[in-house]
């Protein structure tokens, strides 16, 4: 740290662990309302180095026998101080262990625990397409009560125009794994071969459905007068000069995804979906994957924790008729176990041609750019 502002806040004392700081050169505390009142004087009068001598030493007024204090001495003021500062705080300790107690929750299931583990394959035909692929399972979603689909669907709309970069750096897809069959496979196939069901559409050539898709982008832009269009249509420059298009493919031929496009109707997830497995491709990196892939187990996590504590009723039909005969509530307790239990992620392995381990996900290195909201069960 060598620039320190925190001018004009609401600060009324300053840590004296601030002078420990080696390399910083530049402070600015004005406008401040400090309790000692010298140091409130120096902010605006002295430079940072006298600021930080006084620190050093302890403050409030230890600065005057500067030359006389030892190091023991500092070190026995600076203990004293904070001392004072942890009583202070103790009153908050209660808070602080509610606060862990409400903290988010997370249950890794590894790969040795899983009687039946999914496994991707990757092709090598992917290699110069989009060659990075990240995948996983949770278990223990909540998408029955009201809005908590709608919610996790604008969830993704938000990631993807967020973190995603518009798709431009990585595409998320997630599936209600129920309706996939094991294995799968990460491959890249001709436009005019490769044929997908998109969401909300039939089942048509990959080829084709970029056409359609093109010819509905320009009926949008003559329609609105403007050259921004919306949907599927504004990802389909990311295809431009690709002589084979990425998909992912389940053991029985069906391709569920086709990245940064659209996912498969086959696979869509709906408001009976509680088990669902998530995909993160990207043409830029496999970094970039994991951390889309940390953010969005996060999100899951507190708009599952939202759901649940919100209490909303749950809805009859998401809207379309692929509700289960499944009754509503028909085991209470089963309901309340598990509204107590944390999301389930199980890892899934991403494995070459020849089967070689490509990537584990999530790893024991993963989900720390999270880890300070979650608690994770390893």
């Amino acid at each position: 740290l060598q620039i320190l502002d925190v001018s004009n806040n609401e600060l009324s004392e300053i840590p004296v662990e601030l002078a420990d700081c080696p390399k910083l050169k530049e402070i600015n505390l004005r406008g401040n309302k400090l309790k000692d009142k010298r140091l409130e004087k120096m902010v605006n009068s002295c430079q940072t180095k006298s600021i930080l001598e006084y620190l050093r030493v302890g403050g409030r007024g230890s600065g005057k026998g500067k030359g006389k204090t030892d190091n023991s001495d500092k070190e026995e003021i600076r203990k004293k101080k904070r001392d004072k500062r942890q009583k202070k705080d103790s009153g908050d300790g209660e808070q602080d262990m509610l606060e862990e107690v409400n903290k988010l929750m997370i249950k890794i299931l590894h790969i040795a625990e899983n009687p039946a583990p999914l496994v991707v394959k990757v092709s090598p035909n992917i290699k110069e397409v989009r060659p990075y692929i990240v995948c996983c399972v949770v278990k223990g979603m909540n998408l029955k009560q009201g809005n908590a689909l709608k919610r996790f669907l604008s969830a993704q709309i938000k990631l993807h125009e967020d973190i995603c970069e518009r798709r431009t750096a990585a595409t998320i897809a997630t599936h209600d794994l129920q309706l996939i069959k094991g294995p799968l496979l990460y491959d890249a196939q001709p436009p005019s071969e490769l044929k997908v069901t998109p969401l909300g559409r039939k089942e048509i050539k990959a080829k084709d459905l970029v056409r359609q898709l093109q010819l509905e982008a320009e009926e949008q832009r003559k329609q609105k007068k403007r050259q921004n269009v919306s949907g599927l249509h504004k990802y389909l420059q990311l295809l431009d000069g690709k002589e084979n298009y990425p998909c992912l493919v389940d053991a029985e031929g069906v391709v569920i995804s086709f990245p940064p496009i659209t996912n498969s109707e086959r696979t869509k997830i709906r408001k009976t979906t509680s088990d669902l497995f998530l995909e993160v491709t990207s043409g830029t990196s496999l970094q970039i994957c994991k951390d889309i892939m940390d953010t969005l187990i996060l999100k899951m996590a507190e708009l599952n924790k939202f759901t649940l504590e919100n209490k909303e009723e749950e809805s009859v039909s998401d809207g379309e008729s692929d509700m289960t005969s499944e009754p509503v509530n028909a085991n209470p307790s089963q309901n309340a176990e598990q509204e107590q239990s944390p999301l389930t992620v199980e890892q899934v392995r991403v494995v070459d041609a020849d089967g070689n381990l490509k990537v584990l996900y999530p790893s024991k290195t993963d989900l720390t750019l999270v880890s300070s909201l979650l608690t994770i069960i390893r």
